[in-house]
């Protein structure tokens, strides 16, 4: 079954969230996917949490408060989002509209096709280590989903990046809204005694580490060993001065960060500049007609990587993509402060405006 509509944006990130806006103004009914199994990107999969200070009108939000409230505001255009999948193919037809399928076996008869895929799909750098991935998933994790399931366990946290350093914080000190987190221990393991994380952060670890709230050590994980159950129970750290030793864990975070791919992208017959598309400031196509990149993902002279600026690229891809999704229709520019049409497509209609 192929699914047909008018624009497809590949992508869940807060500039794609905005992109189903801006269509939406304009009429356009979207579809959206992504490869991760929720929206917002990198904004939910790296710093949830973490507070944006640079959103227009909004002070601070953390990303995963940013993406709710750009859901909400697209709710009124009722997108169907398509999650844990990846363009693998894309297929211009003789129509001129594109045959997008995905590596689950869904496929797409789109007019419009909106990249909005951040740096590429995000897969997390690894530890290496023979045999350890059989525990990925429930003992070996690269992100975490569920704090609740590191509640009251020993932890060994790897890295030192300021995701390594958040969660230690946070499972040494629980969650203070009444549902703790908060581990039996915490071990922080980092090749040096140096970090990559804020200043602020490093001084509430060393803290926590002279109150022997947690413990910090210098080495890298070269092993691992495993109960007569099959658990991981150890894993072998070895320090600068050559001795390995043995550290207990019930669960193991990874925080390595995640490594950018564009994948199928590169195969599309779009202009690639160091890994980023190429494209038309005016309209901010690529050279091939249809198809749009927004946000991180393009790159054009004097390209800042901003979610801001993100959301400008919406703007002027959305009106230039009208030519392709209504060839006969002659769009105007009408403002949502006193455009009753935009009242009504935003469900404002009743609303009452001095």
């Amino acid at each position: 079954m192929t699914i047909e509509t008018d624009a497809l944006v590949v992508g869940a990130g807060p500039v794609g969230l905005f992109q189903v806006f801006e269509l939406g103004l304009l009429e356009v009914k979207t579809h959206v996917i992504d490869s991760l199994p929720y929206p917002g990107g990198q904004c939910v999969e790296l710093y949830p949490d973490k507070p944006i200070y640079d959103i227009p009108a909004v002070p601070v939000c953390t990303g995963r408060e940013l993406t709710d409230k750009l859901l909400q505001q697209i709710a009124p255009f009722g997108p169907t989002f398509h999650y844990n999948q990846e363009v693998s193919t894309v297929e211009q037809q003789a129509d001129h509209r594109f045959l997008v399928e995905t590596n689950r076996g869904c496929r797409f008869l789109t007019k419009t096709l909106f990249i909005a895929a951040g740096v590429g799909a995000f897969q997390p750098r690894t530890l290496k280590v023979d045999g350890l991935d059989a525990f990925e998933g429930s003992q070996l994790l690269y992100h975490v989903k569920n704090p609740v399931d590191c509640a009251g366990k020993d932890i060994v946290i790897v890295g030192g990046g300021d995701s390594a350093l958040d969660w230690a914080l946070h499972f040494c000190a629980g969650n203070p809204d009444g549902n703790p987190h908060k581990a039996s221990s915490v071990i922080l393991i980092h090749r040096r005694d140096g970090f990559n994380a804020t200043p602020a952060t490093i001084t509430k670890m060393r803290t926590l580490c002279d109150s022997q709230q947690m413990q910090f050590v210098v080495g890298q994980v070269t092993g691992f060993e495993a109960s007569s159950d099959g658990r991981l129970s150890q894993v072998k750290v070895t320090g600068p001065d050559g001795i390995t030793r043995l550290v207990p864990l019930d669960m193991l975070l990874v925080f390595f960060g995640l490594s950018p791919k564009l994948g199928p992208i590169a195969h599309w017959g779009l202009d690639i500049e160091r890994k980023q598309l190429a494209v038309n400031t005016e309209t901010f196509s690529t050279n091939v007609p249809g198809i749009f990149a927004v946000g991180d993902i393009n790159t054009y002279p004097g390209k800042k990587k901003l979610i801001v600026c993100g959301f400008h690229e919406c703007v002027l891809s959305a009106f230039g993509a009208m030519p392709f999704i209504f060839p006969d229709k002659k769009v105007m520019l009408q403002y949502t402060t006193t455009s009753p049409k935009l009242h009504k497509v935003l469900g404002v209609a009743s609303a009452v405006f001095d």
